[in-house]
């Protein structure tokens, strides 16, 4: 999974919205080929790729002509991911003796960033779609693809729209419904960084649109990526203030007060990779108490499906049980503090006092249940790379079944943690389920030895 829901897959974009391929002719006359014959996605070397997560390629690195040669570096980022995670355990435990999450917690993260994916599988990327549909029936001019100065000019672009969108996520109730998932999670590491909206990315497309005016979509499908993937290493606590570059840059510190339920950190801090947009509005705050993570209102629950639908079916609630039409309206598109007679963002005295002795949800489980969700879950995700792997040589409905199994697996394993008396009964029900479809040929590992274990 990537870090939040606008991931871009370019390799995809040379196919049409119902997702039939597009001829080459075709593809040059509508302007994804822009003058040149479109080749595959580029090979980027491990140092670029590592580089990439940092926005630290240079333009010369970075520029392609074509939407189909740009590299999908989020992919190709995920061993990295790994690595880094594996390096935040190991440098928590060195500075605090510690681990730096929960295993319930971490395998609810991954949970909502692969149920953010799935979608993915079946569909093309809105954020390129539109994109390059605007940019083809209403650009006004076009910038030259190879140029540093456009490089740079979309590097602004892309991150400006990131802050609007992100801070009308904060400020709009419905915007919120999907955003609030990314902070659901009541602690702050590299797991954080992956636990994303499965609606979010279907609103945040609009926010790019004017860039297709006159930016190619080839150097768009880019700086969508960079700025995706700079935001993952700033979920964490192990790094602490990084000098001069607090001033321009979003480091973890700006991001840890993002995250944080403090009364001094509600909305504040939006920016994706660039601090400077919050410094110019007026929504900076820099890192003072300790930051307390999570909801105002915490949701105390790792069940994926509920984290993601609650909040909107709260809205549904809220709207039949307000009088007056403008005051439904207001229940929409207004923040989520808002209630009639109060501002637009609610009152502030409402947000419940920190007093530092707050206590995460955190069920008693015995150890070994924990363990099994764990291995199974292990499991999961490798049935999932492996989906992503041979989707375009599956049929249809194998796709289906895999994506329901893998949402029903996740589920499972977020009542398990909960400890929830009807998680066993659906957990039996999930590994007959397992069993059938795995020995009728339906689920494929990529190592076919844990076949017999998988059984077992």
């Amino acid at each position: 999974p990537g870090p939040r829901g606008n991931e871009a897959r370019p390799r995809r974009a040379a196919r049409g919205a119902g997702g039939a391929a597009v001829p080459r002719a075709e593809r040059a006359q509508r302007g994804l080929a822009m003058g040149a014959e479109a080749g595959g996605p580029r090979d980027t070397a491990p140092g670029q790729q590592l580089r990439a997560l940092f926005y630290a390629l240079l333009p010369g690195e970075s520029s392609f002509r074509t939407v189909q040669e740009v590299p999908d570096y989020v992919e190709k980022s995920i061993p990295f991911f790994i690595t880094f995670i594996g390096l935040e355990f190991a440098v928590s435990w060195i500075q605090k003796r510690k681990l730096p999450g929960r295993i319930n917690d971490g395998i609810s993260s991954l949970s909502l960033g692969i149920l953010s994916r799935l979608p993915d599988v079946l569909f093309r990327s809105i954020e390129l779609i539109s994109y390059i549909y605007v940019w083809n029936n209403y650009r006004l001019f076009e910038l030259p693809w190879d140029s540093p100065w456009t490089w740079y000019l979309t590097l602004l672009g892309v991150d400006f729209a990131y802050y609007c969108f992100h801070r009308m996520s904060h400020e709009v109730n419905i915007l919120w419904a999907a955003h609030q998932v990314h902070h659901s999670s009541e602690d702050y590491n590299l797991f954080t960084a992956l636990r994303q909206s499965l609606l979010q990315k279907y609103t945040s497309w609009m926010f790019n649109l004017p860039m297709a005016l006159f930016i190619p979509p080839s150097v768009f499908a880019v700086h969508l990526q960079f700025n995706l993937l700079y935001q993952f290493w700033i979920h964490t606590e192990v790094i602490t203030k990084l000098g001069p570059l607090e001033w321009i840059l979003n480091t973890p510190s700006h991001h840890r007060v993002h995250h944080g339920r403090n009364p001094y950190c509600i909305d504040k801090n939006y920016g994706g990779t660039l601090i400077i947009w919050d410094r110019i509005f007026g929504t900076f705050e820099a890192e003072d108490a300790k930051v307390v993570y999570g909801l105002t209102h915490p949701v105390n629950s790792f069940d994926p499906i509920m984290l993601q639908l609650r909040p909107l079916a709260h809205i549904w609630n809220t709207f039949w049980a307000t009088p007056g039409f403008c005051n439904k309206l207001s229940v929409i598109f207004k923040g989520p503090g808002w209630g009639p007679g109060k501002p637009r963002l609610g009152l502030p005295e409402e947000i419940p006092v920190i007093t530092g002795k707050e206590v995460p949800f955190n069920p008693r489980v015995p150890a070994y249940l924990k363990y099994y969700a764990l291995v199974h879950f292990a499991v999961i995700v490798d049935l999932y790379t492996e989906l992503l792997a041979s989707v375009t040589m599956l049929s249809q409905g194998t796709v289906l079944m895999r994506i329901g199994f893998i949402i029903l697996s996740l589920a499972s394993f977020g009542l398990l943690m909960e400890n929830k008396s009807k998680a066993g009964i659906l957990e039996i029900i999930r590994c007959l389920v397992f069993i059938g479809v795995y020995k009728l040929g339906y689920l494929r590992s990529n190592f076919s030895f844990l076949g017999c274990a998988y059984e077992v």
